[in-house]
């Protein structure tokens, strides 16, 4: 069996690849509820688990594209864009991997997100969040933690 990551859907892509483009042409629009996402910071030369978010722990919602299942389940994915040119984004990923960064849509944009069933007015919502408004931080996984994780089946 061949492995398809669908987590991050790319942008540029996202209409056109088989894993997305029937339930992107069909609207299929989700949020996704966060309080913070993680991305991995290679500035010290290895992988540092960073975690990035809105000040004060705020909640927010990250655009996401939605599929059913033939056994009734549902998974989602993530459209992502080219974040070389955020002040912030820009610092994550592996040195030499293209850096890209997760839609972090606006409070007051969350209903015309779920009622767009447009795929080219849904481009539009794509857009990454300004990096002045977000905060990031350090945030290793604990050893334990990081032991359980693969300990977990």
């Amino acid at each position: 069996m061949r492995y398809y990551p669908t987590a991050n859907a790319r942008s540029e892509t996202i209409g056109k690849l088989s894993s997305f483009a029937k339930h992107w042409k069909a609207g299929q629009l989700c949020l996704i509820p966060a309080r913070a996402f993680c991305e991995p910071n290679w500035e010290t030369g290895k992988a540092v688990r960073w975690k990035i978010g809105l000040p004060a722990d705020e909640p927010f919602a990250i655009a996401g594209l939605w599929r059913p299942w033939p056994d009734g389940a549902i998974s989602f994915t993530m459209p992502t864009l080219n974040a070389e040119a955020h002040p912030l984004l820009r610092r994550f990923h592996k040195p030499g991997d293209e850096k890209r960064g997760v839609v972090v849509l606006p409070r007051n944009e969350w209903d015309d997100w779920l009622a767009c069933r447009d795929p080219e007015l849904a481009r539009t919502f794509l857009r990454l969040y300004p990096a002045e408004s977000m905060v990031a931080e350090a945030a290793p996984v604990p050893p334990h933690k990081a032991q359980q994780a693969i300990e977990t089946p």
